[in-house]
């Protein structure tokens, strides 16, 4: 009987390292493959604990021309949020440019009275999250408070500061909202709103600078 519990104590160690942000199930980002060279420049920038900010975008910014498909600036964007959950991918045309997601929140939905009511995960480049009993915040909130987002590391010092990121860091993400078109005609669209959900709600983002916020 105890060797069996042994060898589940073990399972469960093994388990936890294979999936931690050291072990081998967790995917190391890379930046997106430039064709030529690729500048992202910054936009402009929010200060503190403020809702994203989206902004315009000057006509000398982009497009990005990246190997897998060229990138077009559809806004700035910048925001300090709570990680709520990370997930990588390796499948799929996304993950040629995007190797990550993550479900951030800000407002309420960075308190933690609020997150240990819920039940959050990824899935499918989705972000999924349920509760019991009574909302903890109107779900109009919750909604207009959190996105998932993808990811694409302009260069490799995002690139590696995006591998350190973890579920409950605080990050600051600086760049761009973009339409993403290859040259056979698939593309991926970012979403230009806080406000909706469903098919097409996700942030689509070229990350010009990324870093966990000092205290997380």
């Amino acid at each position: 009987m105890r060797g069996r519990s042994l060898a589940i104590l073990a399972a469960i160690v093994l388990a936890g390292w294979w999936f931690s942000p050291v072990g081998p199930a967790r995917r190391s980002a890379r930046a997106a493959v430039p064709v030529g060279e690729v500048h992202c420049p910054m936009p402009p920038t929010i200060t503190g604990e403020r809702p994203p900010l989206q902004s315009d975008v000057p006509g000398d910014v982009g497009p990005f021309r990246l190997q897998a498909a060229t990138l077009r600036p559809l806004a700035g964007f910048s925001l300090q949020a709570r990680v709520l959950s990370r997930r990588d991918y390796e499948s799929g045309r996304e993950a040629d440019l995007s190797p990550t997601d993550l479900a951030l929140g800000w407002g309420r939905m960075n308190d933690d009275a609020v997150l240990d009511r819920l039940d959050i995960s990824q899935s499918g480049r989705w972000y999924h999250y349920r509760w019991s009993g009574d909302a903890p915040i109107p779900a109009a909130e919750m909604l207009r408070s959190s996105a998932n987002m993808h990811l694409i590391p302009a260069n490799e010092a995002v690139a590696r500061a995006l591998d350190e990121v973890d579920t409950d860091d605080r990050v600051r993400i600086d760049g761009w909202l973009v339409d993403a078109e290859a040259a056979d005609g698939w593309r991926w669209r970012s979403s230009l709103s806080r406000e909706d959900s469903g098919d097409g709600a996700c942030e689509v983002i070229y990350v010009c600078s990324l870093r966990r916020i000092a205290g997380s």
